[in-house]
């Protein structure tokens, strides 16, 4: 009974000191693998965070007038368009699109009413709103007079300018020294004097379309 006993308990042993020999060979061969693996990943990640930092430095453009930073993918190719837009270009667009948006004949001189503009020193909209208030942007004046502003209007007739051009620079230069410099500053002043009849519309007017170029 002893011997049958000591051969059981000697199994046991047996394989207890096989099995603690296989989990030992299996840490000893698997640990190094995880580790070498997880190396690699380590390595292979520091990487991928570096191409991608160099990458996204790279796509940041840098717009010289606002500071503001964009990104995007670089393209392919570069074709050669500036992008420098300066605030008196910025300006001539506001007024080109404002005037294309009602579909006035006065679009194509959007540039000169701003430089006419800056050159009597009025504000860059003012002639434009007039415009608007007085003859839906050109769009219903007397016939081949040219005059989109309602200037030297007369019981006796209406001023007719050569050209558009000419209105623009006859009719900036009047606000300038026929009221402007003659004290007349606020719409509601010009008003008193360009349109006397209106009981207030002719100046709401004008600000509201003057606040549509802001």
């Amino acid at each position: 009974m002893l011997t049958k006993m000591e051969n059981i308990n000697d199994g046991r042993e047996n394989f207890s000191f096989w099995k603690n020999m296989i989990l030992a060979s299996l840490f000893f061969t698997i640990t190094p693998v995880v580790i070498i693996a997880s190396l690699v990943s380590l390595f292979s990640l520091s990487d991928i965070t570096k191409v991608g930092s160099i990458e996204k430095q790279t796509n940041i453009l840098d717009s010289p007038k606002s500071g503001v930073r964009v990104y995007a993918s670089l393209p392919t190719s570069f074709p050669s368009v500036s992008g420098y837009v300066n605030k008196e270009d910025a300006r001539h667009e506001l007024v080109r699109q404002y005037l294309a948006y009602y579909d006035s004949p006065l679009e194509p001189y959007a540039p000169s009413i701003v430089d006419t503009a800056d050159k009597y020193g009025l504000d860059f909209r003012l002639t434009t709103a007039i415009a608007q208030q007085e003859s839906n942007l050109c769009k219903k004046i007397p016939p081949e007079s040219n005059n989109c502003w309602g200037w030297g209007i007369h019981s006796e007739g209406t001023l007719g300018f050569s050209s558009f051009q000419e209105g623009i620079e006859l009719v900036s230069k009047g606000i300038r020294e026929e009221y402007l410099d003659k004290g007349y500053k606020s719409l509601e002043e010009i008003m008193s004097k360009y349109t006397p009849l209106s009981p207030g519309s002719w100046s709401e007017g004008v600000g509201k379309f003057m606040a549509e170029m802001e």
